[in-house]
C-alpha cells in the first residue's frame, strides 16, 4: 500500500488542486474507500499518483482532488487527497476506458473501442434509449446486444439505488450485493434497520452496517445498535476463537467497541438472552455468554461423543496378537510398542485419538489400522478438513479421501448437509486427519452425521496451531480425559535425519533448534537478515533464483512462503506484491479488483466457502485465463476450472504468499518463512512449529535470530473461552 512510510499532512498548508484521468485502479478498500489511483493529468508527462478515498471509483472517470504534494519515501511523488470527488467521463478516452473497465456485461476493452468510434460522446444515450443501433457495430449480434441492453438497465437500476448507497457511505460492490439481496426494497431496508445487513449479506459486517446507521440518522446509544453491537462483540471474539466470553469481559468488550454506556449494554445483552440470540452459562465457574448456534454446537458436539461411546463396536472382536505380527508382515514395517498398544486400542474402542509431531508414524499407524480392518471387510470412511489435506490423506493410505464438506454432501443451494442425524455416514469406521484443524461447528456437523454403530479415530497434531474457527475441538476432545488417546513421541529413524523434524521438535519442547554450519547440506536453513525491506528482498532472490537454481524446484508451484502475519512489509500482503513482480508481473491482460491486480498465470488462494463453485478457504489454484469482454477469471484447481465473474474476486487473493495459519492442513515441497520482530504479537512456538512442519523437502526461515528466540522461548498460548472440556466430562461421566 502506498502509505507505508505514512507522509505527513500539515493541515495548515494551503490546499493544492488536482484534476485529471482515472487510467488505473492500483488499489480500492471497499471497507474504507481508500483508494490509489493513477491519473492522466493534462501537462504531466508520466501518470500521477493520487491516494486518497472514494466510495468507488473504476477506470475511465474523473477524479478531482484537493491535497498536497507528498515525497513517499518507498513510492515517490504522491499526492495526498483531504477531498476527492469522482465524476462520469465525458471525453472519449475516458467513455472508452470505463466501458472497457468491466462496468457492463458484454462489453470489454474491444467492443467499448468500437461502440465510442461508432457513437462517439453519444454512446450511453444509444444503449438506453435506441439500443437496436448497437447492432450497426461491426461483431455486435442480437445476443450481446441484448446482453449489452440487460446488463446496461440493470446497471441503471442498481446505479438509482447506488445513489442512495452511496450517498449513505456504502462501496459500489456491496451496494450490488445489498440489491441483489433486498431488489427494490433495498431502499426500505437500509432506511429501518441497516444492522439487517450485517446478518443477511457477505462480506457486510457490523463495522459497515453501523457506518450506514449513522448515516440514517439511528442514534449510537440506541437499543437496536446495541443489540446488534453484542452480536459482533462475541462474533469478534469468535474470530479469536473464543465459543463464549464470561460477561464481564463481553460488557468491556461491548463498551469499548461500540462507545456506548454500560447500563445500555447489560440491559441489551439480557434483551438477547431473552430473544434466545445469546445463551447464559458459566465457564470455570464465571457467568458466560455464548452466541446460541455456538452453545448449541458445544452441547451437540458432547452428546454425540456419549453417544458413539455408548454404541456398539461395528466389528466382531479381533485378535490383536495376531493381527498385529500379521499387519507388520503384510506392510513390511516393525511397529513400535506405542504404535501396537494403538493398533490394539482402535480395534477395541468406538473413538480414538491418536496425537503426535513429524516422523513419529502416525500414518504408519492409521494404515496398518486400515488394513487390518480392510481384510475384515469393515466399511471405512477417510475426511479432512481441506482439499489439500484430504489429498495427503489419500496419497498416503492409497484410499480415497474427502474433504469433510464433500463426505457430508454439502449443498451448492444453502450450504446445508445432506448427511446428518438421519441420513448418517454409511461406515463403519471414519478416519479424520489434522483433526486440529476442526472447529466447533465443523465438529458438530461431522459428529452428527456419524451413526451410532460407527467407530471414529481423531488425528492430528495437537501441538500445531489450533483452529482458525471458534473453540479448540481436538485439545479440549483430549484434556477431557473422556476418550483413550495415543501420543506418538518416538521420532523414526529415517524421520529423525531430517533436521526439519528435529528443528520441529525442538522448538515444540522450547529449544532454540540446532542450525547447519556454513556449507553443511541440510534441508533446514536460517538465512540472517535485519531490517524488513531486506528480509523482502531476500525472500524474493530466494524464491525467484537461487533455490530454484540449487534445489530444482520450481518457483510458483513448489515453494510457499509462509508468513506470521498479513501485515508489514515481510506480511503476506506485501510479500504477495513484491513476488507477483518476480514471477509473474502484471500485463496489459490484467484485472484490478479488490485490491489485487490479477494475470493469467498468478497463484491465488480462494478465502471463504463457495458451495455453489464446490471450492473452499485454503483452495489454491492457479489464474487459467482471463476474458474482459465477458469479465470472467477462470481458475485452475488441480484441473479442475472454475469461473469467476469480476465482481466476486474479492472471494480470491494472491498466495506466492500466505499466513501460516491459511497453510495448515497443507504440505509444500518447500517453505520459505519470513521471521522478524516486527511480527512480534504473532511470535508464538506454535505458529513457527505449524509453520515448520509445512515443509517436505526444505524449510529456509528468513530473518532474525531473535525473533525466532522470542517465538521458541515461551508457549504464550492464550486461553480460548469454551465450555466444551467441561461438557465433555459431564455427559461422559461414568
Amino acid at each position: 500500500m502506498a502509505a507505508s512510510s505514512k507522509p505527513q499532512y500539515h493541515p495548515s498548508a494551503e490546499l493544492e488542486h488536482l484534476a485529471g484521468l482515472v487510467e488505473r485502479v492500483t488499489f480500492h478498500n471497499a471497507d474504507s474507500g481508500f483508494s490509489v489511483l493513477r491519473l492522466k493529468v493534462k501537462g504531466e508527462r508520466e501518470l500521477v499518483t493520487l491516494v486518497g478515498h472514494a466510495h468507488s471509483v473504476t477506470p475511465g472517470e474523473y477524479a478531482s482532488a484537493s491535497g498536497t504534494w507528498v515525497a513517499d519515501r518507498e513510492h515517490g511523488r504522491q499526492f495526498k487527497a483531504v477531498f476527492v470527488k469522482i465524476s462520469p467521463p465525458t471525453t472519449l478516452t475516458g467513455i472508452e476506458r470505463y466501458l472497457g473497465s468491466g462496468m457492463v456485461k458484454g462489453i470489454g476493452p474491444v467492443y467499448a473501442a468500437r461502440l465510442v468510434k461508432a457513437f462517439g460522446a453519444a454512446v450511453f444515450d444509444t444503449i438506453e434509449r435506441t439500443p437496436e443501433r448497437l447492432r450497426e457495430v461491426d461483431g455486435i449480434g442480437e445476443v450481446r446486444a441484448r446482453k449489452i441492453t440487460s446488463g446496461w438497465a440493470d446497471q441503471k437500476v442498481i446505479r438509482e439505488i447506488m445513489v442512495f448507497l452511496h450517498g449513505h457511505g456504502v462501496s459500489t460492490s456491496r451496494a450490488v450485493r445489498i440489491f441483489k439481496t433486498y431488489g427494490a426494497d433495498a431502499v426500505a431496508v437500509v432506511s429501518e434497520n441497516p444492522y439487517r445487513l450485517a446478518r443477511d449479506i457477505r462480506g457486510i459486517g457490523f463495522l459497515s452496517a453501523d457506518t450506514i446507521a449513522q448515516k440514517v440518522g439511528i442514534a449510537r446509544d440506541s437499543p437496536m445498535r446495541a443489540r446488534a453491537g453484542i452480536s459482533y462483540a462475541l462474533a469478534e471474539a469468535s474470530g479469536e476463537g473464543h465459543c463464549g466470553l464470561p460477561r464481564a469481559q463481553l460488557v468491556e468488550l461491548a463498551v469499548k467497541l461500540l462507545e456506548i454506556p454500560t447500563p445500555i449494554i447489560e440491559t441489551a445483552i439480557d434483551q438477547e438472552i431473552g430473544d434466545e440470540v445469546l445463551v447464559a452459562d458459566t465457564v470455570d465457574g464465571q457467568p458466560s455468554v455464548f452466541l446460541a448456534a455456538l452453545y448449541n454446537a458445544e452441547q451437540s458436539i458432547a452428546a454425540h461423543i456419549g453417544r458413539l461411546q455408548k454404541g456398539p463396536l461395528p466389528w466382531s472382536a479381533f485378535e490383536a496378537d495376531k493381527a498385529i505380527p500379521w499387519v507388520e508382515r503384510r506392510l513390511s514395517i516393525q511397529l513400535a510398542d506405542s504404535q501396537k498398544q494403538a493398533v490394539r486400542l482402535a480395534l477395541a474402542t468406538k473413538i480414538l485419538v491418536i496425537t503426535g509431531g513429524p516422523g513419529v508414524g502416525k500414518t504408519t499407524l492409521v494404515n496398518s489400522i486400515l488394513t487390518i480392518l480392510n481384510a475384515k471387510k469393515v466399511r471405512t470412511l477417510l475426511c479432512a478438513p481441506t482439499g489439500r489435506a484430504a489429498k495427503r490423506l489419500s496419497e498416503s493410505t492409497g484410499r480415497e479421501a474427502k474433504t469433510i464438506h464433500r463426505l457430508l454432501e454439502v449443498s451448492p443451494r444453502n450450504g446445508q448437509f445432506k448427511r446428518n442425524e438421519d441420513c448418517p455416514l454409511e461406515c463403519d469406521l471414519l478416519v479424520a486427519d489434522e483433526c486440529s484443524m476442526i472447529d466447533v461447528p465443523l465438529a458438530h456437523r461431522l459428529l452428527r452425521a456419524v451413526g451410532t454403530a460407527s467407530a471414529v479415530v481423531f488425528v492430528g497434531d495437537v501441538d500445531q496451531l489450533p483452529s482458525v474457527g471458534p473453540g479448540q475441538f481436538l485439545a479440549d476432545l483430549i484434556a477431557s480425559g473422556t476418550v483413550p488417546v495415543v501420543h506418538l513421541t518416538e521420532v523414526f529413524r529415517q524421520a529423525a535425519n531430517s533436521r526439519i523434524v528435529r528443528s520441529a521438535h525442538q522448538i515444540n519442547q522450547g529449544v532454540f533448534p540446532s542450525l547447519p554450519g556454513n556449507g553443511e547440506e541440510s534441508d533446514f536453513y536460517m538465512v540472517p537478515a535485519e531490517e524488513p525491506e531486506t528480509i523482502a528482498q531476500t525472500i524474493a532472490d530466494l524464491v525467484k533464483t537461487r533455490l530454484p537454481r540449487k534445489f530444482g524446484l520450481d518457483p510458483v508451484r513448489d515453494i510457499q512462503v509462509l508468513c506470521p502475519m498479513n501485515r508489514g512489509s515481510t506480511g503476506a500482503r506485501g510479500l504477495n506484491q513484491a513476488l507477483q513482480d518476480a514471477l509473474n508481473p502484471p500485463g496489459e491482460g490484467s484485472v484490478d479488483r479488490f485490491g489485487y491486480r490479477f494475470s493469467a498465470g498468478d497463484k491465488v488462494m480462494q478465502i471463504e466457502n463457495n458451495y455453489d463453485k464446490d471450492v473452499y478457504n485454503g483452495d489454491i489454484g492457479f489464474v487459467a485465463k482471463i476474458d474482459l469482454d465477458e469479465q470472467e477469471l477462470a481458475v485452475d484447481f488441480e484441473g479442475r476450472t472454475v469461473s469467476y465473474p469480476f465482481g466476486e474476486l474479492d472471494e480470491l487473493v494472491l498466495c506466492y504468499a500466505t499466513t501460516i495459519h491459511k497453510s495448515q492442513g497443507s504440505e509444500y515441497q518447500a517453505v520459505v518463512i519470513p521471521l522478524s520482530t516486527q511480527h512480534y504479537t504473532m511470535l508464538k512456538r506454535n505458529l513457527i512449529y505449524t509453520g515448520i512442519t509445512r515443509g517436505k523437502r526444505l524449510v529456509v526461515m528468513v530473518g532474525q535470530k531473535r525473533a525466532l528466540a522470542i517465538a521458541v522461548k515461551g508457549k504464550q498460548v492464550e486461553r480460548r473461552w469454551s465450555k466444551l472440556e467441561e461438557r465433555l466430562r459431564q455427559v461422559n461421566r461414568p
